[in-house]
């Protein structure tokens, strides 16, 4: 990859994550890589090109992330696993998935299966365990999860760690 199309991605990246992508136009991207507007439509197509490029490599982040846990094959590791997960990235990475919630908000772009398999392997290791309602406690830890990821994008990890110790505890993991 050439470095003025790496810098085209990392603005973008950084300026959907933060202001939006429908609030974000090729004309700000192209400033900020310093970069004609004309050379994102070269490589990219289109905003939304651009989008998609930036999104291919988020997915394939998803897989490295929530590989260890869809292999794992010991129920309390699984849910160790997933509670320990948003603490687990790089704030370096960070605009990656903040990304992802945006995007959440964002009809066309939200796939709400995206979970689906962490949600039913989560699902699976409650059951193994004897939960009464391992489909709704595992949906319940993927949303208190994910409302943990939240505050950690926003705020930092230090402010979370409480939760972490605390749903290791309760689940006794």
């Amino acid at each position: 990859m050439t470095d003025k199309k790496e810098k085209i991605l990392s603005a973008a990246l950084e300026l959907f994550a933060n202001d939006g992508y429908n609030a974000t136009s090729t004309s700000r991207i192209a400033k900020e890589a310093g970069v004609s507007e004309g050379l994102i439509f070269r490589h990219f197509g289109n905003k939304k090109g651009l989008l998609q490029a930036i999104m291919e490599d988020v997915e394939a982040r998803i897989g490295q992330l929530l590989a260890p846990v869809i292999f794992e094959e010991e129920p309390k590791k699984v849910i160790r696993k997933i509670i320990e997960l948003p603490f687990s990235i790089n704030p370096s990475e960070y605009d990656y998935w903040r990304l992802q919630f945006k995007l959440k908000w964002e009809q066309e772009y939200n796939n709400p299966n995206k979970m689906k398999p962490l949600i039913d392997k989560l699902a699976w290791a409650f059951a193994e365990l004897g939960y009464e309602e391992p489909e709704k406690e595992a949906v319940l830890l993927n949303q208190v999860i994910d409302s943990i990821s939240t505050e950690i994008l926003r705020d930092g990890k230090a402010l979370q760690e409480a939760f972490k110790a605390f749903l290791l505890k309760k689940y006794e993991v």
